[in-house]
């Protein structure tokens, strides 16, 4: 198996995005991100438009977070879901792209249509991430699945991007190994570690360190053989 390097939840964090490609072979390894791009963070769309630029170049796979889910949402319901899009950090992504176009008091809907035309593009690359990404024994997703269905793949849509417990702590009888982000690992490790974490029977490897919060940014290389390197980029805040 080509070895694969996956990236955990970005949140805008542009220069810790930056200094985390550094680790990467782009001849060699397989780039993944496991969503959540975007919302908080210092710009979320200089962290689009570099994924987007991977994908176009290198084939990146990137996967769809709740928040890329919850950006999509607002664009086809501006009004009624406005309040809670950008109490989730939200009004960080809008502002990102629109940037000097917001030169007065818009209406929810006026925003998003200004969204779409000034960054029409990216939208549209957003609304066409898948929710998972399989290769050999891993399966990488944004949240995780649900581990209690007779067969996990008929997990619904919105649980790959928002499940916590049932998938954290549930007993894995698949074959799968699973990576993904979502939950921020600090609340996952009894002393608050920024480490990445790893479930106990290790099929399950979370790689969101919390960068927008404060933790950092995982980067982890992954082979037949399991986790070949564990890269980090610390946060300042």
């Amino acid at each position: 198996m080509q070895p694969i390097f996956a990236i955990g939840d970005v949140h805008g964090e542009l220069t810790l995005l930056k200094e985390m490609l550094t680790n990467w072979d782009a001849e060699n390894e397989q780039l993944v991100f496991v969503g959540d791009l975007i919302d908080r963070g210092e710009d979320p769309s200089g962290v689009v438009k570099v994924t987007k630029q991977l994908v176009d170049t290198h084939n990146a796979i990137v996967l769809r977070g709740n928040h890329e889910q919850m950006l999509l949402d607002w664009l086809q319901d501006p009004e009624e879901k406005m309040n809670y899009y950008t109490s989730q950090g939200g009004l960080k992504t809008i502002q990102s792209f629109l940037a000097d176009k917001l030169t007065k008091e818009l209406t929810p809907t006026e925003l998003a249509d200004a969204l779409y035309q000034e960054a029409g593009a990216y939208i549209s690359f957003i609304a066409a991430l898948p929710f998972y990404y399989e290769k050999e024994d891993y399966f990488f997703v944004h949240a995780g699945v649900d581990l209690d269905l007779a067969d996990w793949r008929q997990t619904p849509d919105k649980d790959l991007i928002w499940i916590r417990e049932p998938f954290l702590f549930g007993e894995n009888h698949t074959d799968k190994t699973f990576v993904f982000g979502h939950t921020p690992v600090q609340s996952l490790h009894e002393n608050g570690s920024s480490d990445i974490w790893i479930s106990e029977d290790k099929t399950r490897i979370d790689i969101d360190g919390g960068a927008v919060f404060g933790g950092a940014l995982h980067g982890v290389v992954l082979t037949d053989a399991g986790i070949s390197e564990i890269y980090t980029a610390e946060s300042h805040k």
